[in-house]
């Protein structure tokens, strides 16, 4: 499987500036019919506190803007929106459409970055969501989700064999994230798709260094650190391999498993 991760140079708060910036880079990329294209955490506003300022439940500004793109385009299409709970709470989310724009999987950020306030406006995500893509089981995740390695765990429990990680992730914490979507390939003996932003918000300066390491954990692709993209190619028969030449996996304890 084809994937390409769309590292953007976020505009604060600005959703249809951001969203030319992602149909710009598509244009640019030119992905095959049925690639799976990743684009960042918060990617239509910056990662913002501000809820009510950006909510997208019932605008639909960016829910929509990405169905059209995955229609258009013909392309499996992750990306970070915002909308809030029945309490009025934000909800950080990763939201899939398939090659028709239709909507495949929703998944809510489980770890609210505590530190970043962003648990203090942000509800945190009942569980893992696995879903089909192709022939691979997909599990999205959420920047601060990418330190807590049990949930990473439970989903490969359920079989997930590729997880993506989309990201606003500091450039001074740029080798920890790193170091850790790398863990994550090797300890779940998974793909691991980490889909970063790049250039700077009120506060942080993002790096960028998108990646996307195999169940070995060697390195397959890093966009640096400049608004870009990344592409490479996923086999699935090479993890059914490297997973039968050292099945580890086979010892996991599932009574550890617990999400």
């Amino acid at each position: 499987m084809r994937v390409i991760g769309l590292q953007l140079d976020c505009v604060w708060e600005n959703k249809a500036a951001n969203h030319a910036k992602a149909l710009s880079l598509l244009e640019r990329a030119k992905p095959e019919p049925e690639t799976l294209v990743v684009l960042p955490e918060m990617f239509a506003t910056g990662f913002s506190m501000n809820v009510k300022g950006i909510d997208d439940t019932r605008s639909r500004e960016t829910q929509d803007f990405l169905s059209r793109a995955a229609a258009e385009f013909k392309v499996y299409l992750a990306a970070g929106v915002v909308t809030t709970n029945a309490e009025g709470r934000g909800l950080n989310q990763c939201v899939v459409h398939a090659p028709n724009g239709s909507e495949m999987a929703r998944y809510s950020k489980m770890q609210p970055f505590t530190l970043g306030g962003e648990s203090d406006h942000y509800a945190a995500g009942p569980q893992p969501v696995v879903f089909n893509c192709r022939e691979f089981s997909v599990a999205p995740f959420i920047c601060y989700d990418l330190r807590f390695p049990e949930i990473f765990r439970a989903a490969v429990a359920q079989g997930a064999n590729l997880f993506l990680v989309i990201a606003s992730w500091p450039v001074m914490r740029e080798d920890h994230w790193l170091t850790l979507l790398k863990a994550r390939a090797i300890e779940n003996q998974s793909y691991v798709v980490g889909v970063n932003r790049c250039g700077d918000d009120p506060k942080l300066h993002h790096s960028g260094r998108s990646a996307v390491f195999d169940p070995g954990g060697r390195s397959l692709a890093d966009a640096g650190n400049e608004e870009g993209w990344m592409a490479t190619s996923l086999e699935l028969q090479d993890l059914i391999e490297y997973r039968k030449q050292l099945p580890f996996l086979n010892d996991m304890r599932q009574d550890y498993v617990k999400c």
